[in-house]
């Protein structure tokens, strides 16, 4: 059972292939198990209930329950402590060593729980310190990558598909340099290490040969990819060779930082053949003085003024974000600044998450802290006007010739501004015998919401 984000998805995938691999038989969901592995997710309070759910509930099971993820590994012990019901709660470390350890549990052995260290300190080889080695195409053995090269949060060797679909992640990196204020990834996903592009290829070749039409690269910042390697514009250099893999039809990029995309990037991004022209743009807010308490950059104008350069080079682009309401000290002035901005962004879509203090974060110990009924209120209050400018961007593009991605017989898909599960989705009328994976060229008619139909050109 996976929880979280498309990293996880990708950890999941890839513990399923290892498990496989070591002789355990994966089972479909509700099916009989010995054991259940919830990846679980650690980011916002919401998450860790889900997740903390979802463990009671495959308790209920006779199967033996192991948490993993972001919110064991960010607790351990302590989670391990006050969630008696799971049988383990294991962290990162644990991941090449999985199949052992629940061996050990099966067969009534102690499993020490994890003990949760802060992996902004347990910091990579440098890009000289480290070996050169080639990660082996996913699914096909091999030796794990020498200690450093990788992420500690995950395997490294295989990797087994568990969607079908014609859409699948792929992992640019693990972890993150930057300070947010409100932000504790850095503290448990570590300091940010890129994968090689050979590993990327190979593994973009792999999913290829799976039935995988698009990519979707995540990372928690992926404007961030290369740096670590010696070279911040290789990004630029990687779209196209990925976008050039056989049988790959679309590469999309998630969790760009405002404040590092490049104008190469931006070009590259927006008129690379095969290249999803999609800006995933993480601003948080807009109020500049807000952002500054943040420990981020940037300000309305700023903003704006990237978009403009994005439709400029490409007018259909996509572009879509996340937002924070009620981060201590924000103002009503502050949330005016917030509309503003949304009025003038004209996004394709609009997360927004009222504020809530995270262990170990500076925010924690700010002062000004916003009541939680007014947070409340200003979630609405953003969701509500976020609900309505999105409608209309897609009704905007009415009129719009894009490119659908198949992805059930029945007609849905998706347009290229459109990712997996957060922007909405297209569909197609009066085509008949569609097969997904199709790329079907279509003129945009209608839209309901966020959502689109279209007919065949």
């Amino acid at each position: 059972m996976t929880l979280g984000c498309a990293r996880n998805d990708v950890d999941s995938e890839e513990l399923a292939g290892r498990l496989t691999a070591e002789g355990w038989t994966l089972v479909a969901e509700g099916e009989l198990a010995d054991a259940i592995v919830v990846n679980t997710c650690g980011f916002v309070e919401s998450a860790k209930k889900d997740s903390i759910d979802t463990v009671l509930a495959a308790a209920d099971s006779s199967a033996k329950v192991v948490a993993v993820g972001c919110l064991a590994e960010r607790y351990g012990a302590d989670l391990a402590e006050s969630l008696s019901e799971a049988d383990a709660v294991l962290g990162f470390d644990h991941y090449p060593t999985l199949g052992a350890r629940l061996d050990d549990i099966l067969a009534g052995r102690p499993v020490p729980s994890h003990a949760p260290a802060d992996r902004r300190r347990l910091l990579p080889l440098t890009p000289l310190d480290r070996p050169s080695s080639a990660r082996p195409v996913p699914g096909h053995g091999g030796s794990d990558l020498p200690a450093g090269v990788a992420p500690a949060s995950g395997p490294r060797i295989l990797r087994r598909r568990l969607d079908g679909g014609p859409v699948a992640p792929l992992k640019l990196a693990s972890g993150c340099d930057r300070r947010c204020a409100f932000c504790a990834i850095p503290s448990f996903r570590g300091a940010f290490v890129s994968r090689p592009p050979a590993d990327l290829l190979a593994e973009a070749r792999w999913l290829a040969g799976q039935g995988v039409r698009e990519l979707v690269l995540v990372s928690e910042n992926s404007t961030s990819y290369g740096k670590d390697l010696g070279d911040l514009r290789l990004l630029e250099t990687v779209l196209p060779e990925l976008a050039a893999v056989d049988g790959i039809d679309r590469v999309r990029v998630a969790y760009l930082q405002p404040a590092e995309l490049r104008p190469g990037l931006l070009r590259v991004i927006a008129q690379t053949p095969g290249v999803a022209p999609y800006f995933d743009l993480s601003f948080q807010h807009a109020s500049e003085p807000l952002l500054r308490r943040m420990r981020r950059f940037g300000s309305r104008e700023r903003f704006v003024r990237l978009l403009e350069q994005v439709r400029a080079l490409c007018p259909e682009a996509g572009a879509r974000s996340n937002v924070i309401v009620g981060f201590p000290g924000e103002t009503e002035q502050d949330v005016r600044e917030l509309e503003r901005f949304l009025v003038e962004a004209r996004l394709d879509a609009v997360g927004v998450f009222g504020y809530s203090d995270e262990d170990g974060t500076e925010a924690a110990s700010y002062d000004g802290k916003v009541d939680h009924d007014t947070i409340r209120e200003r979630v609405e209050r953003i969701s509500a006007l976020a609900e309505e400018l999105t409608a209309q961007r897609a009704e905007e593009r009415i009129g719009e010739t894009v490119d659908v991605l198949v992805e059930s017989t029945d007609g849905e898909g998706r347009a290229a501004h459109q990712a997996p599960e957060v922007d909405g989705t297209t569909r197609l009328r009066g085509v008949q015998r569609l097969r997904v994976g199709d790329i079907v060229r279509a003129r945009v008619v209608a839209s309901d919401g966020v959502d689109l139909s279209t007919v065949p050109v």
